[in-house]
């Protein structure tokens, strides 16, 4: 089988095809043919040693997968072989088959593209868990989504606008206002250069905020977490402001509020069947239309290289995929 190799940690141009032997499942695996893979900035980090997880080389970046299982044991969860799954593997997936725990294999539902599925596991499975499970979000609260232009920022305005929210996006640019926008969100803030509590306590008659899904930390968490409503819940999503602030705790009891990490991933090993549980209503909504993830462009697997290069200087603004078989 043909596989994208990471053989030494210069980042994503050095990804060579290569053949490989076919996977062999081990207990309690299934092999499943890749029809897509979903890429996210992980994959360029993994490829450069820098990120939380280090695989021996050589190794097969891509952490979302696709496709259609060709084998599987016993199992309860329903699975046999034709069926179409989708997977959060953490690496492995830039080839055309996997020998994969078949725990965490998810079953997609007809009328859902496998280019689709595979896109959907980290930035649309940390948005339901954030503002869900983590954030106890209730239909007509109002949410603040900071980098609500980026991909996971996108992905918690349309899961908020799903779950009943009011959602104020929280944004860089007018470009970038125009894509928070088209995702749904009600209102938009740019910043720098505006008073974000001022500007979120007007938005909302004095009330505040209920939710905070904060995507950039930095200067903006400071001044949000004075934006809560009573009892208001501030979600540590990540950094991509590169800073991570340090907050007074007279703030939280002054509101009776709370700060809450999302940390998706180990969640979704703690609690497999939670995680099962969100993506399949995510899923559904795709099925039934009221979820369209924007797939941005998609690239056969011989151009791994180009399509990270897309991610690794930022330019992406919907889901890059790659199609595998």
């Amino acid at each position: 089988m043909k596989a994208a190799l990471c053989k030494s940690l210069d980042g994503p141009k050095s990804l060579v095809i290569e053949e490989r032997p076919e996977p062999v499942a081990q207990e309690g695996e299934a092999i499943v043919r890749v029809a897509a893979v979903g890429l996210n900035f992980a994959d360029t980090l993994i490829t450069r040693g820098k990120y939380q997880y280090k695989p021996d080389l050589p190794f097969s970046p891509g952490a979302e997968i696709a496709g259609v299982v060709e084998s599987v044991g016993s199992n309860d969860l329903g699975l046999h072989v034709g069926q179409q799954v989708m997977a959060y593997a953490n690496w492995g997936g830039a080839a055309e088959k996997i020998a994969i725990d078949a725990g965490k294999l998810i079953a997609v539902p007809d009328g859902v593209p496998l280019t689709v599925a595979a896109g959907l596991s980290v930035t649309y499975g940390t948005a339901i868990h954030g503002l869900a499970d983590r954030g106890k979000l209730e239909a007509g609260e109002t949410v603040v989504v900071t980098g609500a232009a980026g991909g996971a920022g996108q992905a918690a305005v349309e899961i908020a606008k799903l779950l009943g929210a009011r959602v104020i996006a929280v944004v860089s640019s007018d470009e970038k206002a125009a894509i928070a926008t088209s995702a749904g969100a009600n209102e938009v803030i740019l910043f720098p250069g505006s008073d974000l509590k001022t500007e979120v306590r007007n938005r909302t008659g004095g009330d505040g905020a209920d939710v905070v899904y904060d995507c950039i930390g930095g200067e903006a968490s400071e001044p949000l977490i004075r934006a809560l409503a009573w009892q208001g819940r501030f979600l540590v999503v990540g950094f991509a402001a590169g800073e991570i602030p340090k907050i007074p705790l007279n703030l939280l009891l002054l509101r009776g509020a709370e700060i809450a990490g999302v940390f998706w991933g180990e969640a979704v090993k703690r609690d497999p069947a939670g995680h099962r549980a969100n993506m399949q209503r995510v899923l559904d909504w795709v099925r039934s239309g009221r979820l369209t993830p924007r797939i941005q462009a998609t690239y056969p697997l011989d151009e791994i290289g180009e399509a990270l290069g897309v991610l690794d200087r930022r330019e992406a603004t919907g889901k890059i995929v790659l199609t595998v078989s």
